[in-house]
């Protein structure tokens, strides 16, 4: 291997001397931003509005922006997320919300600078996703949508509700239970880090009434733990108190019985959507609790109102389980309903060194890939971890619109270089797109090296942009410019979903 996989050049004028006052002027020192954020899940859907400010990090001119201000600008009223049929979202009264919700604020989608759309549960099936993201289309380049499959709800959510920040922030390990309509979602936060996320179909919403307590609307896992209990329920029927209060308590029975040692119930197992966690340990491995999505607020005992379901009910019965636990455990979530998605503002500006591997430039620009960041570990599979990180995202491969994030741990060598490259040729065979191109971003100066090694030892046919000297994280969004002249500075913007870090958010 060659010096030059350790050189990383930045040109003179990126660096502004110590004593050079830089003037803190609008669009070249700061900048500022209106984001929403749009949630529309199988229960519930809203809507947050928020002015962000940007500043240059540092005294060098690096190219890199951060938030140092977010003042929440409108926060939507919750609505229940309509339906035409059991399955078939009211799509024409999402988007009238949504219009009425820009009213509301004051502002017009003219008005927007950024913003995230995520999509969950029922909504989506391809009968209700596809009509929500072409109402975004006209705005592509503005929005994130991303549709979130369990593992990339409890991601969302992890971070939503300030469990990630809570766990970094006193390196503790955390698990977040994000309880909603349909499932409930566990993420086990480990310094900072999710680690493993989990999900299960325990939700208020599978069984739902009307004021007079007629049912409205039973999903299979309802149907089949109610069974359990000998009720037998359908549409039409009424609901009584003493069902009510039975299934609240089953649930949260199963539930607590996922927290303390994972499923071990026949029942439990059965209700299981994704794996389950993996070497869990239970309290012996988890220092603090935090509840997140709609029913945390029963559990947290700030909303006493009823939605027709089994939300009060569910959260009173989480309450008394709660009441066996140490004080210390449960933790106040800094989000509750609205922890899966905050708001798109953050965009980090960032440039790449000149050590990186382009084989070809018609691949540049693009717009919008979805980081998948991957720990790269010495002694530990390249693969394994590629496609541990994939899964994170509910994704089964290797597919178009990703940006494959690389953090290398060690010092770089011929060896590990070529030991990360071959896992990376691992996962592209497994790919459901052969000729969709590969980007890679990495946070060690080896781009050229391993674009290089990919194409020429590995021949790897599809197009290859590799850049160093990135900083991406998990739920981030970037687009990769076209090469600066003759430099092959490479400008990249990240795009981050923004989350609270403090109560004052």
């Amino acid at each position: 291997m060659h010096d030059d996989i350790y050189d990383h050049d930045h040109p003179e004028n990126f660096i502004i001397k110590e004593d050079e006052i830089v003037t803190d002027i609008e669009g070249l020192e700061m900048f500022s931003l209106k984001s929403v954020g749009i949630d529309i899940g199988s229960s519930t859907s809203h809507l947050i509005f928020s002015l962000i400010t940007l500043r240059r990090e540092g005294a060098s001119l690096s190219g890199k922006f951060r938030v140092t201000n977010r003042e929440v600008l409108y926060r939507s009223p919750i609505m229940l997320t309509p339906y035409l049929s059991a399955t078939k979202i009211d799509t024409d009264r999402v988007n009238a919300f949504i219009q009425s919700a820009y009213q509301e604020a004051g502002l017009t989608p003219e008005d927007i600078d950024t913003g995230a759309v995520i999509i969950t549960g029922e909504a989506l099936k391809k009968e209700n996703a596809q009509p929500i993201v072409e109402n975004f289309a006209k705005y592509s380049g503005k929005f994130i949508c991303a549709a979130a499959g369990h593992n990339h709800e409890a991601l969302l959510a992890a971070y939503g509700c300030g469990a990630v920040d809570l766990s970094k922030a006193e390196h503790k390990t955390v698990l977040n239970v994000d309880m909603g309509g349909g499932t409930t979602k566990f993420s086990l936060v480990e310094d900072g880090v999710v680690t493993q996320t989990a999900s299960i179909s325990v939700g208020a919403r599978l069984i739902a009434f009307d004021e007079k307590d007629t049912i409205t609307r039973i999903e299979d896992p309802g149907r089949k733990m109610m069974k359990q209990m000998g009720h037998s329920v359908e549409l039409g029927q009424k609901i009584t108190d003493k069902m009510k209060e039975d299934f609240g308590a089953y649930m949260a029975k199963i539930l607590f019985e996922i927290i303390e040692e994972g499923p071990n119930s026949s029942m439990a197992r059965s209700l299981m959507v994704t794996p389950p966690f993996v070497n869990y340990k239970g309290f012996k491995q988890v220092q603090h609790i935090v509840f997140s999505g709609g029913v945390s607020e029963h559990v947290y005992n700030r909303d006493p109102k009823a939605y027709g379901d089994i939300g009060p009910v569910l959260g009173k019965n989480m309450r008394e389980y709660l009441k066996k636990l140490p004080n210390d455990i449960l933790r106040e979530p800094l989000e509750g309903i609205r922890a899966t998605v905050i708001g798109a503002g953050e965009y980090t500006i960032q440039a790449s060194g000149n050590t990186s591997y382009v084989s070809n430039e018609k691949a540049l620009p693009v717009h919008g890939l979805k980081v998948v960041q991957a720990p790269i570990r010495e002694g530990e599979s390249v693969s394994e971890a590629l496609k541990q990180s994939l899964r994170k995202f509910d994704l089964p491969c290797f597919t178009s619109g990703l940006a494959l994030s690389l953090s290398v741990s060690g010092v770089p060598d011929y060896q590990s270089v070529r030991r990360i490259a071959e896992g990376v040729f691992e996962v592209l065979k497994e790919s459901d797109d052969p000729k969709c191109p590969l980007y890679l971003t990495l946070d060690l100066d080896i781009a050229k090296s391993l674009g290089g090694m990919l194409r020429d030892e590995f021949k790897v046919m599809r197009d290859i942009i590799a850049v160093d000297g990135i900083e991406v994280g998990d739920l981030d969004y970037i687009d990769i410019g076209e090469c600066l002249g003759i430099t092959e500075v490479i400008p990249v913007t990240v795009k981050s979903l923004m989350f609270p870090t403090t109560q004052s958010d």
